[in-house]
């Protein structure tokens, strides 16, 4: 009895340890898969969406966008797909506030893409392959925060989005009490989005 008693300790104790350690690997390679800037010409920059105040675009939102402005600035990108759509009780998408951000920046109208029907990650890029398609734009660069980055690029790759990452290197979640809980955030929903893939 006894025996069997060890038995059961010592295989619960590996199943946790073994937890444990896969848990901590992932969380390691979405930190440092944040860390890699693949930047490189292409047709278009994916802004992923953040939340909007009354008064404009979040912090975090504004420094994806101003992200993928510098890329549109220094020639890596033709056009920019900012993407969000209505939060409860809006008039205006989350995108169209981004839009009006860019404008006052200086990037031409007519170089900004807004998709308004999202309101998670996936559909950010769902919706944004179908505005690339719409105007035979290729290869696209995917801005968002660096431990962001990894759910992200596996997304645009299930999507058919040829894309590299960059993610923006004035991120608002600079110290690690920010960082800490969005990285559980991030491994949450990233072991998820992989379980749920296996099945689609």
């Amino acid at each position: 009895m006894r025996s069997k008693k060890c038995k059961i300790l010592v295989a619960s104790g590996a199943v946790i340890f073994l937890s444990v350690v896969i848990a901590l690997s992932i969380a390691i390679n979405i930190w440092n898969y944040g860390k890699i800037d693949e930047k490189a010409p292409s047709d278009v920059a994916i802004v992923l969406g953040a939340s909007v105040w009354e008064d404009g675009v979040s912090p975090v939102y504004r420094e994806r966008i101003n992200h993928a402005i510098t890329l549109y600035e220094d020639g890596f990108v033709d056009y920019i797909i900012l993407t969000g759509g209505f939060g409860e009780g809006s008039y205006k998408s989350d995108s169209q506030v981004a839009k009006e951000y860019a404008l006052s920046q200086g990037v031409p109208e007519e170089r900004i893409l807004i998709e308004e029907k999202s309101t998670i990650t996936e559909e950010n890029l769902e919706f944004s392959k179908e505005i690339m398609v719409e105007n035979n734009l290729k290869t696209a660069i995917i801005v968002s925060d660096p431990l962001h980055m990894k759910r992200s690029m596996l997304m645009a790759e299930d999507y058919g989005i040829n894309a590299i990452s960059s993610p923006t290197t004035t991120s608002m979640y600079k110290s690690l009490k920010t960082k800490i809980p969005f990285l559980l955030r991030e491994e949450f929903f990233y072991v998820g989005y992989c379980v749920v893939r296996v099945f689609r």
